[in-house]
């Protein structure tokens, strides 16, 4: 399937920088996926890349981006500032609402450690505009009482082995009032670098996001 693929920037307020993307288009797309990075990571995450192209083969245009400037990654508090990252994913979306190239499109939501709170406090922000959100090894529960108010259907993925990280997700599950669905990944843990464990994440997202996001008119 042939993709277009461009560069997308996000000016800040004055003086505070600009922040940058790749914006990865279909000729036919079924849907926008947004990736929200965390833990200081950035569109150039080699992890969320790999789910990035998974799904634009599925037939979805990506957007990943910077949600932090260079001078703000030097700062370790902001991986954690919940609020700063979801005002700027939301930001972002609303952006891409008005872009020429993505303007229509059904729009999901792809968060990773603290960038899957940040998506779900987002997506309530957002509200019906976001279809669908899935979390790879997140920490949904940092989105804390946003996530009773999360109206989009949520897929948690998490690794069999990442003990931790899993029992916080099935604590936000327990929280949510809307569609969700936690899957376990046998064996992976926390960065899913076993043989396979990133497939299987890809797999799943792209199942949940045909299921929610893709519209009868783009997949006919």
């Amino acid at each position: 399937m042939p993709h277009t693929v461009a560069d997308w920037t996000m000016p800040l307020g004055e003086d505070e920088g600009v922040l940058r993307g790749t914006l990865r288009r279909p000729s036919v797309p079924l849907g926008l996926v947004v990736f929200v990075h965390g833990s200081g990571s950035s569109r150039l995450s080699p992890r969320n890349r790999c789910v990035a192209d998974a799904l634009g083969g599925a037939g979805f245009a990506t957007l990943l981006f910077d949600l932090l400037t260079g001078e703000e990654t030097e700062d370790r508090r902001n991986v954690f500032a919940i609020p700063l990252l979801a005002g700027r994913t939301e930001a972002a979306c609303t952006t891409l609402q008005r872009d020429p190239r993505t303007a229509g499109l059904p729009l999901g939501l792809f968060g990773a450690s603290t960038g899957a709170a940040a998506a779900l406090v987002a997506a309530t922000a957002l509200g019906d505009a976001v279809r669908a959100v899935v979390s790879r090894g997140g920490r949904p529960d940092l989105a804390g009482d946003a996530l009773a108010f999360v109206r989009a259907p949520t897929l948690l993925l998490v690794g069999g082995e990442d003990r931790d990280v899993l029992a916080l997700n099935r604590a936000a599950a327990a929280a949510m009032r809307g569609t969700v669905e936690l899957i376990v990944v046998p064996g992976a843990s926390h960065l899913f670098e076993e043989p396979g464990a990133l497939e299987a994440v890809a797999r799943h997202a792209a199942a949940w996001f045909r299921r929610w996001l893709a519209t009868p008119e783009a997949a006919s």
